[in-house]
């Protein structure tokens, strides 16, 4: 029998081991570790339905965006959504309503508003016809406010829907429903699924790419309506600024030269595979994959969004500025980006949210900023991906988070200077164009108050699952496994592909 001091320093050496045994080590060696089940469930070009193919660092060390078969045939390869932050109202832009107008002034009908949740409204508030004329434009006829008369040149493009709905009221949870599929935080966006689906076209440019106007205003929801979740982090959208460097502390420091920037990332990928080697985290993959994306969007990145390049012409087309950052300038790259393979691009422009108060000028100052603000150069996307060939393979979605009131909103019942209305789950408008879907069309109805859909209804996930099948995926198969769940976009209520907007 070994004596007790012999037996004290055994056991102290068993506990060291056993502390040395951390939850990392454990996952690492349980069968590959949950970094081999990614990098071989998610990673494998040869593996049906989005795989990915398992990562070869001796041969390719950090390109876990390879492109990837879809599940099936696709109609359209990217996504431009352009996302109007605070909420335009649809009773001033698209869904023309003349009986709201005749009862212009009326008090409100008691059932708009008894044992209903409204975010501002309070007593009874008066109806509120709409602001600005409408009038039906092109070969389809379709409704439209003089607010926008460059997009109505392309009126023929678009496929309006007027039924959309939320169970949202507030901003910040409505954006992250309509970005990721789920009011909470912590969901993996869109725009992180597509990539996740179909990985990128070009591989020194992010799969995912965000441009944000209103100099640099963020979202009520922040980050998270572009981050990744759950899925891995290398499918989270990278925020770029379409003025100055493209991405802060991009470019290497004077004194630092390219090659010697190269030497450091070998010294520090070396160090990232050897402890991916032994602990097998996933997350040491997207660590890679980022200092190496770094070093090739040093110089791709700076020429996509160089709009610098254009001719003159085009600049005054979009009415973009270089060297500013606005809607149009990042309009215009959104189109240079679309070009180079970038999968999907997401446009923030905020300042919608048109209570009435002085910070917001209401409708009828802030919003009609707002159009002039962006009009002109969402027409010119249109027509500038048509002409190159672009919009057939591209899927354009303008729109916000929700609607708004058809009633006047009267804070306090105090009159105000500028008019406004209220938060509108019941329904609102958004439009898409582009590559499978049909031209020229409106889609769904409101009542003749606007206050509730009337045929055709569209929840958000129905939204999700038909830009998905645009994509070549089925929303109920493209999952990720997390929390003992297959997490879906879609969630767990039953979606529908809107079938009948589709060409």
């Amino acid at each position: 029998m070994k004596p007790v001091a012999d037996m004290k320093n055994i056991h102290q050496l068993d506990l060291a081991q056993i502390q040395a045994q951390t939850r990392r080590h454990f996952l690492g060696w349980g069968t590959g570790g949950l970094g081999a089940f990614f990098l071989n469930s998610t990673l494998a070009n040869a593996a049906p339905a989005g795989g990915h193919a398992p990562l070869d660092f001796a041969r390719n060390p950090a390109t876990p965006l390879s492109v990837l078969p879809p599940q099936f045939a696709g109609k359209i390869k990217r996504v431009i959504y352009l996302h109007m932050g605070g909420a335009p109202s649809q009773l001033e832009l698209f869904d023309y309503k003349p009986t709201l107008a005749r009862f212009h002034g009326h008090d409100c009908p008691e059932s708009f508003i008894k044992g209903k949740r409204l975010a501002f409204i309070q007593g009874i508030p008066k109806l509120l016809g709409p602001m600005f004329p409408f009038h039906r434009a092109g070969k389809s006829g379709t409704w439209i406010s003089d607010r926008l008369p460059h997009l109505e040149r392309a009126i023929d493009d678009l496929c309006v829907i007027k039924s959309m709905k939320t169970d949202q009221f507030n901003h910040a949870p409505a954006q992250l429903l309509v970005h990721t599929g789920d009011a909470r935080t912590g969901y993996a966006s869109l725009g992180s699924w597509v990539t996740y689906g179909l990985g990128s076209e070009n591989q020194n440019l992010p799969g995912f790419i965000v441009l944000i106007s209103n100099g640099g205003t963020t979202a009520n929801a922040g980050k998270p309506l572009w981050g990744s979740g759950f899925l891995p982090s290398v499918y989270q959208g990278v925020a770029c600024r379409s003025a100055g460097e493209p991405v802060l502390y991009l470019d290497n420091p004077k004194s630092v030269s390219r090659a010697e920037r190269r030497k450091v990332l070998d010294a520090v990928d070396e160090i990232n595979r050897q402890t991916y080697q032994q602990f097998g985290n996933p997350e040491t993959v997207t660590r890679i994959a980022q200092y190496e994306m770094a070093f090739r969007m040093q110089l791709e990145a700076s020429d996509a969004m160089d709009i610098r390049r254009e001719p003159k012409a085009v600049l005054e087309r979009y009415g973009a500025e270089p060297g500013k950052t606005s809607y149009a300038n990042n309009c215009l790259v959104a189109r240079r980006l679309a070009e180079r393979g970038v999968r999907y691009i997401q446009l923030y422009h905020w300042g919608w949210d048109s209570h009435g108060t002085p910070t917001d000028e209401g409708l009828n100052v802030g919003l009609v900023g707002r159009c002039r603000d962006t009009d002109k150069a969402t027409a010119a996307l249109l027509a500038d991906l048509k002409a190159r060939g672009l919009l057939e393979d591209t899927l354009v979605v303008w729109g916000g988070e929700f609607g708004r009131t058809p009633m006047w909103e009267n804070r306090g019942g105090q009159e105000m200077e500028f008019i406004g209305r209220d938060h509108h789950p019941n329904c609102f408008t958004i439009w898409m164009a582009g590559g499978g879907i049909k031209h020229g069309i409106s889609y769904g109805e409101t009542d003749d108050m606007g206050y509730e859909i009337a045929r055709n209804p569209v929840e958000v996930r129905d939204l999700h699952a038909t830009m998905l099948y645009l994509l070549g995926f089925d929303y109920r198969r493209l999952n990720y496994p997390y929390q003992g769940l297959d997490q879906k976009l879609t969630g767990v209520k039953p979606a529908r592909i809107v079938s009948e907007i589709l060409a």
